[in-house]
């Protein structure tokens, strides 16, 4: 016989069987005993949490010849038939691909026929939120008035997708996530049966990175075993599962801890060369940081640390760390990775983490922050000193005749660094001769724009789109100053964006790029510092005595006189 997978070996037979979902089995269990059932359940949740196996473990329930407390007897020859899938009475349809409304519409036609071998017919419709809205009004009614030998059972991963109609006619059991330590058991108890040797702690990787599925750790499992040749080892574990290593993490927290970015990165690029994934490695840093603010509060709270992670490398460099600088570093990785899900730039977001968090003057401040606040308050008030002072000098000099008229200093203004990557007079060239008309066919043809790029390009481009245009220029704007200066100072891209866009507008056009934050400043400064120059400029006709709002200036370039009529309040 062929080989089958673990999850679908050891798929629960019995409601006893079932694991994490106590509550569920045994309402379950008992409306069968007392033949109390009902004719539509909605089982809800996560996937491999036990939905179909306990719809199918219900459909065996209530046919069983032999039931024991509301449990399936499996000995009958229902329960043999349907554990074998040929019990004709057993229903089983997958909306994700019979979803329409003809299919529900057979159902319909054929749930009124008398079941052939058992006393209930059993439909159990798999992804039901998969089906369109014409699906559902059909099975509508057949939910609400079924025969009295039909019973429906829906299953879902989504049910905020599924009609409020169709809720409320069904009875729902929302199943949760499986706890890391029931997940451990039942695996142990798996491997114990087959008689395999197995690491604990590769069995806690497992568990942890199944995130309270049972189908995904058994899955897991099986690929491991498979890699060790029917032996689990903790090697096999990380291997499979992408976790990092004992030594991995050790190194690139005791770089964090000694607060030298150059070493933590060195760590990083090893890790990630390694093929770990970023995101796993997130939360590895946010375990550790977990299991380290623990063991730096009290003993009480130290003896709930995971002890597969804490090891005595790890414990060693615990008391470098305070519990501010902890939760820093875990706010810092948990904006993180809320970017590297969105983004193909995990190395950048990484990169950019890892000197966050191990710099030791962030560390400093954080770790000092009444310091800090403390010298900026006497830096700011040793300076307002020396003005009053200046300025008692000035009036004693006025006051006797005698002040003293010194060349005024200039002054000196530093440049951020978008400011430094801003090209203004690009932007006010556009701005000059920029219409409604240029600004839509840049948008028209920014989809085929985007076509054009290469995937990388166009991930860093998701986050732009153009908000001004004349015929001889586009101002594309971006969400995030990162995007901005990374194509800022691409030119290679640049030029490539340029005659893309010129070749599908059909004429030259230049591409100038800003952020999003600063566009609405640059377009008030364009405003507020424009004069119409063909007008004399001693003379004010009666439209711009009436220019008191910037937006009206801006209407009455864009759009002339002839068409914009100003009135006053």
């Amino acid at each position: 016989m062929a080989y089958q997978a673990l999850y679908r070996v050891w798929r629960p037979q019995t409601f006893s069987d079932v694991i994490g979902q106590d509550v569920i089995t045994q309402t379950l269990r008992n409306a069968v005993a007392s033949q109390m059932t009902s004719h539509a359940y909605l089982f809800s949740g996560p996937r491999g949490t036990g939905k179909t196996s306990c719809a199918k473990i219900l459909a065996k329930a209530v046919n069983c010849l032999n039931p024991h407390d509301g449990e399936p007897c499996n000995e009958c020859e229902i329960c043999i038939a349907a554990n074998e899938n040929r019990l004709n009475d057993v229903i089983e349809i997958d909306a994700a691909s019979n979803n329409g409304v003809e299919e529900i519409r057979d159902i319909r036609d054929k749930v009124k026929y008398a079941p052939t071998e058992a006393k209930f017919k059993v439909y159990i419709i798999d992804e039901v939120h998969m089906l369109s809205q014409g699906a559902f009004n059909a099975l509508l009614k057949t939910l609400e008035e079924p025969p009295a030998n039909v019973m429906f059972i829906l299953a879902t991963t989504e049910p905020q997708k599924i009609p409020a109609t169709i809720i409320s006619r069904t009875q729902s059991f929302n199943f949760r996530r499986i706890s890391r330590l029931d997940i451990l058991k039942r695996m142990k108890f798996i491997l114990d049966d087959k008689k395999i040797n197995y690491d604990e702690e590769a069995l806690n990787i497992i568990a942890a990175s199944a995130e309270g599925g049972m189908r995904d750790a058994l899955s897991i499992l099986d690929q491991a075993l498979s890699y060790g040749d029917d032996e689990l080892t903790l090697k096999n574990a990380q291997e499979v599962t992408g976790a990092l290593s004992n030594e991995q993490i050790v190194s690139y927290m005791t770089a964090i801890a000694d607060g030298k970015p150059a070493e933590a990165l060195t760590s990083l690029y090893q890790i990630l060369a390694s093929g770990r994934s970023a995101l796993r490695f997130t939360e590895m840093i946010i375990r550790v940081c977990r299991n380290l603010i623990l063991y730096n509060s009290n003993s009480d709270l130290s003896s709930q640390m995971d002890k597969s992670v804490m090891t005595d490398e790890l414990l060693a460099i615990a008391d470098k760390f305070d519990n501010s600088r902890l939760f820093y570093i875990v706010d810092q990785v948990s904006a993180t990775q809320k970017n590297i899900k969105n983004s193909n730039q995990t190395d950048i977001y990484m990169e950019i983490l890892t000197v966050k968090i191990s710099e030791p003057k962030v560390a400093q401040e954080i770790s000092q922050p009444e310091t800090t606040d403390n010298t900026v308050d006497n830096a700011e008030f040793d300076k307002l000193r020396d003005e009053i002072s200046h300025l008692q000098n000035e009036v004693k000099g006025l006051s006797n005749g005698t002040v003293k008229t010194e060349p005024a200093k200039p002054k000196t203004h530093r440049r951020g660094n978008n400011n430094t990557r801003l090209n203004k007079t690009a932007i006010y060239k556009v701005l000059g001769s920029a219409t409604k008309g240029d600004l839509n066919a840049a948008k028209d043809i920014w989809p085929d724009l985007m076509s054009m790029l290469s995937i990388s390009q166009r991930a860093m481009m998701k986050v732009s789109d153009p908000v001004a245009a004349s015929p001889d220029g586009v101002v594309v704007a971006f969400d995030y100053m990162l995007w901005f200066e990374q194509a800022q100072d691409d030119s290679e891209f640049l030029q490539e964006l340029t005659n893309n866009t010129g070749r599908l507008l059909k004429k030259d056009c230049q591409i100038v790029l800003v952020p999003k934050k600063d566009w609405p400043n640059i377009r008030k400064e364009y405003i507020d510092n424009n004069i119409d120059s063909n007008k004399p400029k001693n003379v004010k006709s009666k439209e711009e005595t009436k220019k008191t709002d910037p937006t009206v200036d801006e209407a009455l370039k864009l759009f002339g006189d002839d068409i914009v009529d100003v009135k006053d309040d």
